[in-house]
């Protein structure tokens, strides 16, 4: 029954898919229909199945548009979700560097080494390094640059946010792009709530990219929820968090 209900699913995200390719055009229908076999190859793993019932990836994967031969910059990779999405939308001449800090926790880097250690990842390169310094020396013109759900915790931490975004500017090629989601606080809230309930306001998160040189291009409601009620941890379970996705770009 789970089984029938999980393929059920998977026909009507396709279709769904499917659709918004038709309207878009050729060329987006073919990134689409892409995309969703890359959600549907057979060598994901189930723990990453899982996950996209909760962190529905194709949306996503549709916003930032990677495709085949890009240099992607993966900030904050923890695990190495987002990653292997990256590496599988650019395979096979692209290259994905997944960033995380030094001082990540055992269980992500346990979960990220193994990760690193599939075919699916061969593309990939892991990076070990400060928020603020992410950048391995001699990489430069970075295609895109993702950043999903960790910018909150760079303000609470012992990390020179102006100088990351900075850095983060001038590792993109002119044109290229930043994509960026974090969990919605209150407006006024700014980063006030960053470590209690691990959100951020999204006009403070906009100030501070815009102040390094970045233009906002294209906003994502794709990850809103408006029965969010804002005064609760992020991460509680079983409950509606609204999301926000900022797209921006280097002149």
């Amino acid at each position: 029954m789970i089984a029938r209900a999980t393929r059920l699913g998977l026909r009507i995200a396709t279709l769904l898919i499917a659709a918004i390719a038709w309207i878009a055009g050729p060329s987006a229908a073919r990134a689409q229909a892409d995309y969703a076999a890359l959600l549907a190859a057979p060598d994901r793993s189930e723990v990453d199945r899982t996950a996209d019932k909760r962190r529905d990836p194709a949306p996503f994967l549709a916003f930032a548009a990677p495709r085949a031969g890009m240099k992607v910059l993966d900030m904050g990779a923890g695990g190495g979700y987002s990653s292997e999405l990256m590496a599988r939308a650019v395979a096979p001449n692209g290259t994905v560097f997944a960033q995380n800090p030094p001082d990540l926790g055992e269980r992500a880097k346990g979960a990220f080494e193994t990760r690193m250690a599939t075919p699916a990842m061969k593309n990939a390169v892991a990076v070990s390094a400060p928020f603020d310094d992410p950048v391995p020396a001699g990489v430069q013109e970075f295609d895109l640059i993702t950043f999903l759900f960790y910018y909150h915790d760079t303000a609470y931490m012992t990390v020179d946010r102006a100088q990351m975004n900075r850095k983060l500017f001038a590792a993109l090629k002119p044109g290229g792009i930043l994509v960026i989601a974090d969990h919605a606080a209150l407006p006024g809230q700014g980063v006030s709530v960053v470590k209690t309930l691990h959100r951020i306001e999204e006009s403070t998160l906009r100030q501070e990219l815009e102040a390094a040189g970045f233009k906002l291009v294209a906003t994502g409601d794709f990850w809103r929820n408006a029965a969010d009620t804002h005064d609760f941890p992020s991460f509680t379970r079983d409950k509606p968090v609204d999301n926000f996705v900022l797209k921006f770009q280097k002149p």
